[in-house]
């Protein structure tokens, strides 16, 4: 299997940061979200989508990066995971979209390895170059996969 691929990339504070185009669904700007009591501190709430339940995740909480306000940039992309063949709808808000972009298997390279298990190097086990710019590639299905998240996405509260 291969590495290369297209990637849509976005920031967070400074940095940029890729997700398979495969693995993005839509990308849409802030909605109103609905907290759930109990959930993980990252996990911001749920969305309606078109009658659909979507759990969204801070992606700056689960790096602990500080909060910033929403602007008219930010936005949520949505992104299909997959865990034991099940896959599951995921929103995920980010700072701003940047581009589309692809990489060939020359410009990724495997993250280094990071001492003090850095929450991000767990999720982050690739690095692109694309231009002068450093693009961490996310793995979406690692990352998201979380019992309670996806209980969050099975529910039958009313849409």
């Amino acid at each position: 299997m291969t590495n290369e691929g297209r990637f849509i990339t976005f920031s967070l504070d400074k940095e940029e940061y890729g997700i398979s185009i495969d693995k993005v669904k839509e990308i849409i700007e802030m909605l109103d979200i609905t907290p759930v009591p109990k959930a993980p501190d990252f996990v911001k709430g749920i969305i309606n989508l078109r009658g659909k339940l979507i759990p969204v995740i801070s992606l700056r909480q689960k790096f602990a990066m500080d909060a910033i306000d929403y602007d008219k940039n930010t936005c949520i992309l949505v992104v299909d995971t997959e865990h034991n063949g099940i896959k599951k709808p995921l929103g995920v808000i980010v700072d701003s979209v940047s581009e589309v972009v692809t990489l060939t298997e020359d410009r990724i390279k495997p993250a280094p390895a990071y001492n003090g298990g850095d929450v991000k190097n767990k999720y982050i086990p690739l690095i692109g170059k694309f231009r002068d710019k450093v693009i961490m590639l996310l793995k979406v299905d690692y990352m998201f996969y979380n019992e309670s998240t996806y209980a969050l996405a099975e529910s039958n509260l009313p849409g």
